[in-house]
C-alpha cells in the first residue's frame, strides 16, 4: 500500500510541478509570453526581462512554492502512509522535473532554479538557506543569474554531505543539481563568449539578418538592388 501511495504523491507533484508560472502569470497580468523573448525560458529571471519586476516576483514565489508544498506536504503525511527518506526525497524531485518538462505546457519549461530552491528549503531549511546563500553571493559579484545558479547547483550536494552525510536525499538532490547545471549548457556558452546577460537587463530585440553582398545596416532592404545596377 505504501508502494501505491509513493507513487500516487510523485505523480501529483509532478502534475503540481508542471504549472508553468512564468506563463501563467505573464498572461493574467496581460504580458507576452516568457517563451517569445530574451532566453525563451519561463522563469523569474526572463520575466523580469520584460521590465514588470511585480511579475517577475510573483512567478519567482510561486515556482518556489511548487517545489516548497509537495515535499512539506509529503513530510507531514509521511507517518500516516510510512514514506521514509527516499519516497521524500524522490516526490521533491518529481516537482523539480515537472518544471523542466511540464505536461501541461508541451513539455516546455524553465531551468529549475527556483523550484529546486523550494524543494531545498523544504527538505532541509539550513541546505536550502546555505544554498541560496551562494547564489546570492555569486549574484551580487557578478549580476549573472545563470552562474550564480550553477555555482549553487554544484555547491548543493556537497553541504547536504558536509553537513548531514549521505542521506537518501543526497540522491535526488545531486540528480537535481546535474539536472539544473545540464539546463544552463545555453548559459555556459554565452557566459564564455561574454554575450550573457545580467540581472535586470531588458531583453534586447532580435537583430535583423544581414544583408546580401555588402550589406548596409540602415538600408531598405533590397538586396538586388546592386545586380541589377548595370541593367
Amino acid at each position: 500500500m505504501s508502494v501505491v501511495t509513493s507513487l500516487g504523491a510523485v505523480g501529483v507533484a509532478y502534475l503540481i510541478g508542471s504549472l508553468s508560472f512564468a506563463v501563467i502569470v505573464s498572461r493574467a497580468m496581460g504580458l507576452s509570453d516568457p517563451r517569445s523573448y530574451g532566453s525563451g525560458n519561463p522563469g523569474a529571471t526572463n520575466v523580469l526581462r520584460s521590465g514588470n519586476k511585480a511579475a517577475a516576483l510573483l512567478t519567482l514565489v510561486f515556482d518556489a512554492l511548487k517545489g516548497y508544498a509537495p515535499v512539506v506536504a509529503a513530510l507531514w503525511l509521511a507517518p500516516r502512509f510510512g514514506w521514509g527518506e527516499p519516497t521524500i526525497g524522490a516526490i521533491g524531485l518529481a516537482a523539480f522535473v515537472g518544471h523542466l518538462w511540464p505536461v501541461f505546457f508541451r513539455f516546455q519549461g524553465g531551468k529549475g532554479v527556483a523550484t529546486a530552491a523550494g524543494v531545498l528549503l523544504a527538505l532541509n531549511p539550513w541546505l536550502g538557506l546555505a544554498t541560496l546563500a551562494s547564489w546570492a553571493i555569486v549574484a551580487a559579484f557578478t549580476r549573472y543569474s545563470s552562474l550564480a545558479a550553477i555555482v549553487a547547483a554544484a555547491f548543493a550536494p556537497f553541504f547536504q554531505m558536509l553537513g548531514w552525510g549521505a542521506s537518501p536525499v543526497l540522491l535526488p538532490i545531486a540528480v537535481m543539481s546535474l539536472l539544473l547545471v545540464w539546463r544552463h549548457e545555453g548559459n555556459i556558452r554565452k557566459l564564455l563568449a561574454g554575450t550573457e546577460s545580467r540581472i535586470g537587463q531588458k531583453a534586447a530585440p532580435p537583430s535583423a539578418p544581414p544583408a546580401a553582398g555588402h550589406g548596409h545596416p540602415h538600408g531598405h532592404g533590397h538586396s538586388h538592388s546592386h545586380s541589377k545596377r548595370k541593367h
